[in-house]
């Protein structure tokens, strides 16, 4: 009973012809089938890519104009600034 035997495996294969008929499967096996290779070809690409970098006259960006990094003498003045606005909204 809870196996599907041969004759119910028939009548979903008559159903599915008739609903989607014999051109349309094809078609969509085929296009299915181009998919694949669509994917395939991309993956090839894509790796072939990753193994050579672009080539690039630019020089690298630089970031200018940054702040220095912070001193322990930055940190207390922060603390201080913080206590005192604290103090002030109490």
């Amino acid at each position: 009973m809870g196996s599907l035997s041969i004759w119910h495996w028939i009548v979903v294969v008559i159903v599915v012809m008739l609903l989607f008929g014999r051109g349309k499967i094809s078609d969509l096996m085929g296009d299915v089938a181009q998919g694949i290779k669509a994917f395939k070809k991309g993956m090839s690409e894509d790796e072939t890519a990753q193994a050579t970098p672009p080539k690039t006259d630019v020089p690298p960006r630089t970031l200018e104009n940054q702040p220095k990094s912070r001193t322990e003498a930055d940190f207390k003045h922060r603390a201080e600034t913080e206590r005192k606005v604290e103090g002030d909204m109490v």
